[in-house]
């Protein structure tokens, strides 16, 4: 599905580089299509790594890091702090959505909801115009949950 919004995107990134003078350079449009072909969340050193080994085209950490900063001040991607770790995700048609993360493991999987959207698109803000949402909720994996009992269960056995 991502890489059918590509012409979509890049005609986005043209029209901002076009009216603010910029260069339109191949490492920007590399990088655009390595985000929109990475599958859920990444970091920058993946991106890199999709970069230099699929694409052939490696591209210093800075231009990385300036380039997607680029692409979130066009939301064409959004940034998530996830327990000490910087992520990345491209975020075309998709600005609302929520995530689950274990805190014990890390995993972060994307949950959808309509119901939260839905009350989302219904809170009324007093002078604020809505652009979208991110929800974290943390808890506990059912991997994480499984291992804990285990633990608990052995250690009840051995006393």
């Amino acid at each position: 599905m991502k890489n059918s919004v590509i012409p979509a995107v890049e005609r986005i990134l043209d029209s901002y580089l076009e009216m603010n003078n910029h260069r339109k350079t191949p490492e920007r449009y590399a990088i655009l299509r390595a985000v929109y072909s990475m599958n859920g969340h990444f970091t920058l050193d993946e991106l890199g790594e999709k970069l230099t080994g699929e694409y052939k085209f490696p591209v210093s950490r800075a231009t990385l890091y300036n380039t997607l900063n680029l692409f979130m001040e066009l939301r064409l991607a959004i940034r998530h702090r996830f327990q000490g770790t910087t992520k990345y995700e491209a975020c075309y048609h998709n600005n609302s959505h929520c995530h689950q993360m274990c805190t014990v493991c890390g995993k972060v999987t994307e949950v959808r909801s309509p119901e939260i959207a839905d009350a989302i698109d219904s809170l009324h803000l007093k002078r604020f115009r809505k652009d979208g949402f991110t929800l974290y909720i943390y808890g506990i994996c059912s991997t994480c949950q499984g291992r804990l009992t285990r633990q608990k269960n052995t250690k009840k056995k051995t006393k």
